[in-house]
């Protein structure tokens, strides 16, 4: 039996290490490709749409389903646009579809400019208060597992996401369109993209579904990597 192409999108400073506990775990039940943004030209993040079109040309199948996590899951909605009947169901986890206010683009680039001065390793640490609980700050073993993710994607990888997630369009109006069977995640805790963002766009895609993950931030798939599996194998399974 063939099994169904599966194409993972990972978000802001992750790297495929985002969805290992997946891969491994789901390997048996799908083809599964995960774009490495270290593999990409830097050029991709000068647009939504290029970036998009790249994600797409790692996916060799014509038909896959398809799963993004924070701006993976944007750049998911974004694919949407020009290769909806490519897809045959779309996970969106812990992701929003909002546009950025002035105060949020000032904060993003903020950021940027810290990293840009030599203090990546700061923004790191504060990314970490976005990524994780603070009640698993202690869990060494999880804390040291996204710190290496992230220090994977590096300084010039991060300003171009960052400055690509500030200047997104507000996708929401987009989102009535999308017919394929679609199972929306998020994290109770999810400091990034707070639970109403995952609500909202559950409501607004009319064949969604909503999972919340219980005492879980922003990263599933590596702070309740068990859960995710379960939630994926049953939508892969729909």
């Amino acid at each position: 039996m063939t099994r169904p192409p599966l194409l993972l999108v990972p978000g802001v400073l992750c790297s495929p290490r985002l969805f290992a506990a997946q891969v491994a775990a789901l390997e048996g039940q799908a083809d599964i490709v995960v774009p490495d943004w270290r593999r990409a030209p830097l050029s991709i993040w000068d647009s939504w749409e290029s970036a998009a079109r790249w994600v797409v040309d790692q996916m060799p199948a014509e038909k896959f389903a398809l799963a993004g996590l924070s701006l993976g899951g944007m750049l998911a909605v974004e694919i949407m646009q020009f290769a909806a009947p490519r897809v045959t169901k779309l996970a969106l986890l812990d992701t929003g579809m909002r546009s950025q206010s002035e105060a949020e683009r000032a904060v993003r680039r903020a950021r940027i400019r810290l990293a840009d001065e030599g203090h990546f390793e700061l923004v790191l640490g504060m990314q970490m208060t976005r990524f994780i609980p603070a009640y698993r700050l202690p869990d060494k073993a999880l804390v040291d597992a996204v710190m290496t993710m992230c220090s994977e994607i590096g300084v010039e990888i991060y300003k171009r996401q960052e400055e690509l997630a500030a200047i997104r369009v507000d996708r929401r109006p987009d989102l009535p369109r999308i017919r394929c069977p679609t199972t929306v995640v998020c994290g109770r805790d999810d400091a990034a993209t707070p639970l109403f963002l995952s609500e909202e766009i559950a409501k607004a895609i009319p064949a969604a579904s909503l999972a919340v993950i219980e005492q879980c931030g922003h990263l599933v798939t590596m702070e309740k990597p068990e859960e995710t599996n379960l939630i994926l194998k049953t939508w892969l399974d729909r």
